[in-house]
C-alpha cells in the first residue's frame, strides 16, 4: 500500500459541529450550521502518528419568521434572532497503528461562543414581553475517544467515529444566550474522500445527532440526520477551490409540554456556497488554511441565515 500523507486531519471535531447553532431544536438551537460540518479529506485519518492542532471560527448571523413560534426557555417565544461567533481549538492525536489499511486517531475540542440573541417570549400568563441577551462562555467540549480510517486505496478513504459532546458549556435556563446546551450529545458519523490527481476532492459526511433531556426545562429535542458534501478542484500550488454544503433533518420530533403545543416543532435546512483552501509547509509542520461562506434557504422550525468560518489547521507527523 501506498504510503500517503496528508495536511488536514480529517476529523472536524473542531468545528462546531463544531457547530453552535441547529435546526428545530429547544430555542430553535442546536449543534450543528448548515455546510459548516464537513472538512477537507473528511474521510482520511492520515497513515503517520502525531498530533494535529486545529482551530476553526465561525461566525453565525440568523433568525426566525416573526409570525413563527418556537421553543424558549421552557416558554413559546417568537421572533427569534440570533448573532454567534463561535471559536474551538480541537487537538487530535494519531496513533501509530504501523502499516496496513486501518488507523485510529483520539480527539478532544474546547470551545468558546459569543451570543447575541433576542426574542418575544409569552409568560404563562399568556403576556408577551421582548427580551434580549448576550454574553461570551465557554461552549460544551467536543470528545472523540476513537476515530477509525480505512484506505481502499490512494484515491478512496472512508472514516467512522462518534464524536460526544458533553454539557460543560454555560447555562442558566432563564436566559436567551447560552453557549451550553445542557445535553449530552451522541453523534455517530460516516465520512468518505475521493482525492483527484492534481489536488482536489470529493468529499461527503454523513451523521446522526442523539440528544439527552434537558432536565432543566423538561425539553427533549428530536434526532437529526445531517448530510454535508465538499468539492473542490486543485489550483496549483496548494490552493484549492470549490463549493460546499449541506442538509440537517430532524427526523423525530422534539417532546416535553413545550414542544407538544408546537406539534413536536420538527424542521430541516439547507444550504450551499463557495469554498476555498490552501495545504503545504509551514516550519516544521504540514499546515491547511480554508475559508466558506454558507448562505441557508429552505429552513424550516429553525433561524435561516449565513454562516462564514475560517479554518486553521497544523498537523505534526
Amino acid at each position: 500500500m501506498t504510503r500517503l500523507s496528508f495536511a488536514p486531519l480529517p476529523l472536524t471535531l473542531a468545528l462546531l459541529s463544531c457547530s453552535p447553532l441547529a435546526l428545530a431544536t429547544e430555542g430553535s438551537v442546536g449543534r450543528p450550521i448548515t455546510g459548516q460540518i464537513i472538512f477537507s479529506n473528511a474521510g482520511i485519518i492520515p497513515p503517520e502518528p502525531g498530533w494535529v492542532i486545529s482551530t476553526t471560527s465561525i461566525y453565525y448571523d440568523g433568525k426566525l419568521s416573526k409570525s413563527k413560534a418556537a421553543p424558549v426557555r421552557g416558554e413559546v417565544g417568537s421572533d427569534l434572532k440570533m448573532k454567534v461567533s463561535y471559536t474551538m481549538t480541537n487537538i487530535t492525536r494519531v496513533w501509530d497503528t504501523g502499516k496496513g489499511p486501518w488507523n485510529f486517531a483520539s480527539a478532544v475540542g474546547l470551545p468558546v461562543q459569543y451570543t447575541d440573541a433576542s426574542a418575544s417570549v409569552t409568560g404563562p400568563r399568556g403576556r408577551t414581553v421582548g427580551e434580549s441577551d448576550y454574553g461570551t462562555q465557554f461552549a460544551d467540549a467536543l470528545i472523540t475517544p476513537i476515530a477509525a480510517g480505512y484506505h481502499f486505496s490512494a484515491t478512496d478513504h472512508i472514516s467512522m467515529s462518534l464524536p460526544i459532546y458533553v454539557p460543560t458549556g454555560g447555562y442558566d435556563k432563564d436566559r436567551l444566550a447560552n453557549a451550553g446546551q445542557n445535553t449530552y450529545t451522541f453523534m455517530p458519523t460516516l465520512a468518505y474522500t475521493h482525492l483527484y490527481e492534481k489536488g482536489g476532492e470529493f468529499s461527503l459526511l454523513g451523521a446522526f445527532e442523539f440528544y439527552t433531556r434537558n432536565d432543566a426545562t423538561d425539553y427533549q429535542n428530536g434526532s437529526i440526520f445531517r448530510l454535508d458534501g465538499l468539492w473542490t478542484k486543485g489550483l496549483g500550488n496548494g490552493w484549492a477551490a470549490g463549493v460546499v454544503g449541506g442538509v440537517i433533518k430532524q427526523v423525530t420530533n422534539d417532546t416535553g409540554d413545550t414542544a407538544d403545543k408546537l406539534n413536536g416543532f420538527r424542521g430541516h435546512s439547507a444550504g450551499v456556497g463557495p469554498y476555498v483552501g490552501w495545504s503545504g509547509k509551514f516550519a516544521d509542520a504540514q499546515a491547511s488554511v480554508s475559508a466558506r461562506w454558507v448562505p441557508e434557504f429552505d429552513s424550516v422550525n429553525r433561524p435561516e441565515g449565513d454562516g462564514i468560518s475560517v479554518n486553521l489547521t497544523l498537523a505534526f507527523f
